[in-house]
């Protein structure tokens, strides 16, 4: 792995050739990568410009610079595997997309990733046959979200239940964990899908769930493939580390990947839509198509009880009981802003629909859209936030 120090600039001459026509390449034709082995030094970066990384598990590894140059220069001893293994790099840094057992595994990685897609940006995904039930109704949907709104529950379960099938393929699994992207089909149509993940972290916002889902929209985005999201987001993870490392910067990396995207776009909104999140996470604002919400959804600036001790805040301290008075006004807050019939009435969402509805609906919805143009203002490119 890396360069033949004996070549010169002649090696480096050649990873750069490799690196100019992968970014030429990028989002004309999908590029996937499959580390089955070393990639260490310049060679990294061509990977690291392609839409998908699949990395073998205890055989391959990327680094920029190997352990015996990291021992001589900050003295840290490590091992091949913890500073680049498969295991690193898909759940710790994100290079890696796919971390798969062997060569055959990840072959069979690439074969599936490429159903999804077209052969170039020209091109639509292709469309596989299929056959409409006479009942589209999922009414275990009806039961997934908790009454109690602090209570987790699993999106993916969620996903499986409204798309084709055994079709979802899951993207950046181990990595960000508190967003779910992937590949699906619904009614034979290949979809991309974006979710916050209730049961990691709430399904907060955070820096890298940003980052990751912002490149999944924008390879999505390149190659005709229409988005479907479902949204249960309780905001932006707080703190000086998120804060420090540009939680500003990467969350509005997600922003504009979203207002970018001229593919069709649905949003499900199932519980918690608050405050930025909201208006991030594919809202009407930022141009999706069709905002579908949940009788559970609850759509407002932020949470009841933070709100009700900012807004009543001199109503509970002057009152007889305090824990009384703040409770009273929490559910004063529920039934006048949280709740998805507000942000209806307002346009803001489409409709409010059963959640046994939504295969149905969102069938329905890409159907409509499925002749959708939309063409952005002229320009060189945009200056994403990177």
């Amino acid at each position: 792995g890396g360069a033949r120090i004996q070549e010169g600039v002649l090696s480096l001459a050649g990873y750069a050739d490799i690196f100019y026509r992968n970014t030429l390449a990028s989002g004309v034709i999908p590029q996937i990568s499959a580390i089955m082995g070393p990639c260490a030094g310049g060679a990294v970066y061509s990977p690291a410009i392609t839409d998908f990384n699949i990395m073998v598990q205890n055989s391959s590894y990327m680094f920029v610079t190997g352990p015996n140059v990291v021992k001589t220069v900050t003295h840290e001893d490590v091992t091949f595997e913890e500073l680049g293994g498969a295991s690193v790099h898909s759940s710790k840094s994100g290079v890696a997309h796919f971390a798969v057992p062997n060569d055959v595994e990840a072959l069979n990685t690439i074969r599936k990733l490429l159903s999804y897609m077209p052969q170039n940006c020209e091109e639509l995904p292709f469309h596989l046959p299929y056959v409409a039930e006479d009942n589209e109704l999922r009414p275990k949907l009806n039961d997934i979200v908790p009454e109690n709104p602090t209570l987790p529950y699993d999106i993916k379960d969620v996903i499986n239940l409204v798309v084709d099938a055994d079709s979802f393929m899951e993207v950046h699994k181990d990595f960000a964990e508190n967003i779910v992207t992937g590949f699906a089909r619904i009614a034979g149509r290949s979809i991309g899908i974006i979710a916050n993940q209730p049961a990691y972290l709430a399904g907060v916002l955070d820096i890298n769930s940003s980052k990751k889902a912002a490149r999944f929209i924008r390879f999505c985005d390149a190659f005709n493939i229409p988005l479907l999201v479902f949204e249960d987001v309780p905001g932006f993870l707080p703190g000086t580390d998120q804060e420090w490392n540009a939680i500003i910067t990467n969350g509005a990396k997600l922003l504009y990947a979203f207002s970018e995207a001229t593919v069709p776009r649905i949003t499900v909104i199932t519980r918690k839509a608050y405050g930025g999140a909201y208006d991030v996470m594919n809202s009407k604002h930022i141009g999706a198509d069709l905002n579908f919400a949940w009788p559970s959804a609850e759509i407002a600036v932020m949470g009841a009880k933070g709100a009700a001790e900012i807004i009543f805040r001199n109503e509970i301290k002057n009152a007889q009981d305090p824990q009384k008075k703040w409770l009273e006004k929490e559910n004063e807050y529920n039934k006048k802003f949280a709740n998805p019939y507000i942000a209806a009435s307002m346009a803001y969402i489409d409709e409010v629909i059963k959640p046994e509805e939504t295969r149905q609906r969102v069938i329905a919805g890409f159907k409509m859209l499925e002749n959708k143009v939309d063409n952005l203002p002229k320009k060189k490119h945009g200056n994403i936030p990177l």
